[in-house]
């Protein structure tokens, strides 16, 4: 697989890429000067010599992609959505529903995640006509599983009590992540639990303000700021309850990665419910802060059982699904056997 992405700096995942053969095209973001994207993402698929491209993104307007890479000679193009919301005001949500249809209709193949990214990115007409495919964000399970020694060397590296309650999360600091909600839930926890220590992973544009506002709160002591890490499962075995209070998501990767981890989670109620596999997962509204704190004390109460079979069951091994997703793209079994 090849990539074309925007913007000159590199990107995280660069460096696995090229090690297993793909290539990295860089292009002219479209807002910047749409003439250069237009040449630039044409030469691309060209030299690509792909006859599939994949488009990922949350709204319609990421369908111009595939517009291009069509005259460019792309014989098969599929969309994939990414997100229920892209954060955008009344204005912005109307002209989405205005030009989802005649925009999406490009792709020969429609993904989705979850049944809100589909809504969002095609509209509810093309759910009901079936014109799209689901596929999980499914996961390595193993490497997910529970380790009591990786807890206990992240704890340790990270300062942390063994009976202290850790309350993690994971996300880019963003205004759709609603960290500022989170510290206003773990502020009230203290009062409770003088032990527990809120672990933020990731880094962001809003990083500095949150840590302001944990500053004006008195939490910002308790809790610990990890930037970007890679070892996200072992993390994930360190803590004892995970928190999501977004405003929106299409299929967070993260509530399914908790799970696989024997995790409780506790997350907003405009998360879609089919994040819900295991049945751990606890939906709630931003007006009651007590209801969350509540829920954070006995989700991290709970006892740690292995969901790794439920998980397989329910369609998120990673193993299954590249093999539905090769037979999307071939329109046959064949190339996903060659991949077992």
């Amino acid at each position: 697989m090849d990539f074309v992405v925007s913007g000159d700096k590199r990107g995280y995942y660069e460096d696995e890429i090229e090690r297993l053969g793909g290539r990295v095209f860089r292009i002219t973001r479209k807002t910047k000067d749409f003439s250069a994207y237009r040449r630039e993402l044409t030469l691309a698929v060209r030299d690509d010599g792909c006859p599939n491209v994949l488009r990922i993104g949350s709204d319609a307007l990421s369908a111009i992609d595939l517009w291009v890479a069509k005259k460019a000679g792309a014989s098969r193009l599929f969309m994939r959505s990414s997100n229920a919301s892209d954060g955008k005001g009344v204005i912005g949500q109307f002209i989405q529903k205005a030009i989802r249809r005649p925009l999406t209709s490009i792709a020969d193949v429609k993904i989705a995640p979850s049944e809100l990214a589909a809504e969002y990115a095609f509209g509810p007409k093309a759910i009901r006509r079936g014109e799209v495919r689901y596929l999980h964000n499914a996961l390595d399970l193993n490497q997910y599983q529970f380790s009591l020694e990786m807890r206990r060397s992240i704890r340790n590296e990270l300062g942390l009590n063994d009976n202290s309650l850790v309350v993690g999360h994971v996300g880019r600091f963003t205004a759709q992540k609603n960290h500022e909600f989170l510290l206003k839930v773990f502020a009230e926890l203290l009062k409770q639990r003088s032990d527990a220590r809120l672990v933020l992973v990731g880094m962001g544009e809003l990083e500095h303000n949150i840590r302001e506002k944990a500053k004006v709160l008195g939490v910002l002591s308790n809790i610990i700021f990890t930037g970007l890490r890679s070892d996200i499962p072992a993390l994930l075995s360190a803590f004892d309850v995970f928190v999501l209070p977004s405003l929106y998501e299409g299929m967070p990767n993260v509530v399914i990665e908790a799970q696989a981890a024997g995790l409780h989670c506790v997350v907003s109620d405009t998360v879609t419910r089919e994040v819900n596999v295991t049945g751990d997962v606890a939906f709630l509204p931003f007006t009651d802060t007590d209801l969350w704190v509540n829920s954070v004390l006995c989700a991290g109460e709970a006892a740690r059982v292995d969901k790794r079979n439920q998980m397989a069951d329910a369609g998120y091994d990673i193993n299954e699904e590249v093999k539905r997703f090769v037979t999307l793209v071939y329109g046959t079994d064949d190339n996903a056997r060659e991949l077992q």
